[in-house]
């Protein structure tokens, strides 16, 4: 698995408008859905809350990656976006959230969701790449640098 086979350049926003932790995964879960990737947005709202309010995806060193399981996308689909400051995310490890990844799937996509995750931590595992993706600047940058971690 790939994650350019599931992130495009127009499903990534820099900055976002939002500045709290329910409005970002509100605002990545309509770019999705700007993008007909997502054709019942509040499904997909509530099955990402449902997830969240188990336990806060803020994985820690800046990083968040709300996600969920609901029918209402076609497949396994992500938004991408960074805060234009950090913002409060329930971290565990208590340190603000730069850059919110947003993952969705189906239900019956299981595997290939979990494999998805585990792309996601294992490119944001580098000290370095998150330094440059919490720099960058623009949305077209960000992408850039996924696309280059990857090849």
């Amino acid at each position: 698995m790939r994650i350019l086979d599931i992130l495009s350049p127009s499903t990534v926003k820099v900055p976002l408008a939002a500045t709290e932790k329910h409005p970002v995964i509100d605002e990545l879960v309509d770019l999705l859905a700007a993008n007909g990737l997502c054709p019942d947005p509040a499904s997909v709202k509530r099955a990402v809350w449902e997830r969240e309010s188990q336990r806060s995806t803020g994985i820690g060193e800046g990083l968040a990656i709300p996600h969920g399981k609901c029918g209402g996308t076609q497949g396994l689909v992500m938004a991408m976006g960074k805060p234009a400051t950090p913002i409060e995310f329930g971290s565990i490890d208590k340190k603000p959230v730069q850059l919110v990844i947003l993952l969705v799937s189906p239900p019956e996509k299981k595997d290939e969701h979990i494999q998805a995750l585990g792309k996601i931590s294992k490119i944001m595992t580098s000290p370095e790449f998150r330094q440059r993706a919490y720099a960058a600047q623009t949305a077209t940058e960000l992408y850039g640098l996924f696309r280059e971690a990857e090849s």
